[in-house]
């Protein structure tokens, strides 16, 4: 796309501006880090231009916070006071890391993932958000705790203006599929292949 231009042009009836601004299914998927900070960057273009930002985070410990969910707090306590910005929800979908499950079985996780949905389903049906960030949602689909296909029906049938990023590992081919903007993030070098654990403000 030289200088920011497609490089053909659909015959769907829209306008130009219609279809500039039609909302977008991202999906950051891939082995290597920083596909929840390239998450976070979006959603923090989305809050400049005044939009409502939705974070969901799934498999996570409701205990562990990173530096993006104390940024964002921020910046939604900025907006409640100046009107700056737009304003800001974080939730924790799920119960530990994903390679660390410790407290509740599969089964409370998967209801837990299951519940996370839901609310994500009644948000997006109601028009809540203008930015949603599922991250590392792909791991309760992967896991068959959500269905695949009811997630990209919803999606596919979501309204106004609802930019959607998923984030995660193994993003589903049908998930891949639907999505308007696909990354995947590949290793060429990291810290940890060195024996470097992750450190604060790079990892969280």
């Amino acid at each position: 796309m030289p200088q920011g231009q497609p490089v053909a042009v659909p015959v769907d009836g829209l306008t130009t501006r219609q279809r500039r601004n039609r909302p977008l299914l991202v999906v950051h998927t891939g082995e290597m880090k920083g596909k929840s900070t390239a998450a976070f960057g979006l959603a923090l273009r989305g809050w400049a231009q005044g939009w409502s930002i939705g974070v969901f985070q799934f498999v996570k410990s409701a205990k562990w916070r990173v530096g993006e969910e104390t940024a964002f707090r921020a910046l939604g306590a900025l907006h409640e006071q100046t009107g700056e910005g737009g304003p800001v929800e974080w939730h924790k979908m799920g119960e530990g890391w994903s390679w660390t499950r410790k407290q509740g079985t599969d089964d409370d996780h998967a209801a837990k993932a299951r519940e996370g949905w839901s609310e994500i389903r009644r948000r997006i049906e109601t028009q809540a958000h203008e930015v949603y960030v599922l991250d590392e949602f792909t791991y309760p689909m992967k896991w068959g705790w959500v269905d695949v296909a009811e997630v990209v029906d919803v999606l596919a049938r979501r309204e106004g203006r609802q930019h959607v990023i998923i984030t995660g590992r193994d993003a589903a081919p049908e998930l891949i599929e639907a999505a308007d903007l696909v990354m995947e993030t590949t290793k060429v070098k990291h810290p940890m292949d060195a024996g470097q654990k992750g450190q604060r403000g790079i990892e969280w």
